[in-house]
């Protein structure tokens, strides 16, 4: 994320769209009723009234709305921004919706930025050069393709084969899976190109005959593929493996992987001593105390005033916030913990004790 113009004075921001995890993180920052503008296109109100709406032609304007409704849509990867328009050249009042790719500039007015926003907004600033990582948790019959950019974990491929067993000959059998590798093989080599890394993981010994096979046919294969041995393939050896801290040093920049990562510390935390808080009131106890040195929330309690009160305690308490997407692995544990949770910097007790705290 690129901030191109900030005038503190109206509250202006302008920004830039770099990476898919800058539409997530666009979509934190807009409240409703702020005034969001962006380049689009409407119909033009100066063709003949009897034309058809269809067939006016559509015009590229800077239009500005006040925003009612704000939508990510990860698969699609863009942000929809509706309401109606407060600036523009025409149609002010009609309701218009801004679609917002990456690459793009928007516009957003704000009165002033949240601790949580500022939080998410100095993370996009951080985020130039965030690697493109894919991963495959690969087994025989079960594997998963998906690329790591940033906040971004993007689907790729979901293999689930029957393979013949000897019960159906030997033949078969290899035929099935010399089939299977192939169709691997054929997958992971598309994405070698616009990728920083390449990560092999799995229960067998599949993963060590992919990594023989791309480094005999791709060249670029040898410096950027690494294999890591996980107990599960498919989706969930891509948690496992995100989660572990096995590759971390491949993984470094990428913050779906650092987000992993930070939820299984506080999950471990939790059940090998005191250096962990959550819910909110005890993780606002913590920061309170001095304690905390990492403080979690869940995005979905961003707009919540006693979740807001705590990241503004949190950033006056200097405690690093780190805002987790609800969506996956890492947000769903951290929901069944209350929606937020805090990393300590030395062995801590709430007051009410620890039964209390979601």
């Amino acid at each position: 994320m690129r901030l191109v113009h900030q005038d503190p004075a109206s509250g202006l921001l302008r920004l830039r769209l770099e990476t898919p995890s800058d539409l997530w993180r666009v979509v934190q920052l807009i409240r409703p009723g702020e005034r969001v503008g962006a380049s689009t296109t409407r119909r033009d109100p100066e063709a003949p009234a009897d034309a058809a709406a269809a067939h006016r032609e559509r015009r590229r304007v800077w239009l500005v709305v006040r925003a009612d409704q704000v939508e990510f849509h990860g698969f699609s990867q863009h942000v929809r921004v509706t309401g109606p328009i407060v600036e523009g050249p025409f149609d002010q009042g009609r309701h218009h919706t801004l679609d917002l790719l990456e690459g793009e500039e928007l516009t957003i007015q704000k009165e002033g930025l949240s601790a949580g926003e500022r939080a998410i907004l100095e993370e996009g600033l951080r985020s130039e050069g965030e690697p493109r990582v894919v991963l495959a948790a690969v087994d025989w019959g079960e594997s998963t393709l998906v690329r790591l950019h940033g906040r971004a974990v993007e689907p790729v491929a979901d293999l689930n084969r029957t393979l013949s067993g000897k019960r159906f000959g030997a033949g078969a059998a290899e035929k099935d899976r010399g089939t299977y590798v192939a169709e691997l093989v054929t997958l992971l080599s598309k994405e070698f190109p616009a990728a920083t890394v390449v990560l092999l993981a799995g229960p067998g010994f599949l993963k060590e005959e992919l990594a023989r096979r791309l480094t005999e046919s791709l060249p670029e294969a040898r410096t950027k593929l690494k294999v890591f041995a996980t107990a599960e393939a498919g989706r969930q050896g891509v948690d496992e493996l995100l989660r572990s801290g096995r590759a971390s040093e491949a993984l470094r920049g990428t913050v779906a992987a650092e987000e992993a990562d930070l939820v299984e510390r506080l999950v471990t935390s939790l059940g090998g001593g005191r250096r962990a808080a959550v819910g909110v009131a005890e993780v606002t106890e913590a920061v309170e105390g001095g304690a905390a040195e990492t403080v979690l929330l869940l995005e979905e309690r961003l707009r919540d005033p006693a979740a807001a009160r705590l990241l503004e305690a949190a950033r006056g308490a200097r405690a690093r916030i780190f805002i987790v997407r609800g969506e996956g692995p890492g947000g769903r544990r951290l929901s069944a913990l209350g929606g937020a949770g805090a990393l300590l910097r030395y062995d801590w007790s709430p007051s009410k004790g620890r039964a209390s705290r979601i």
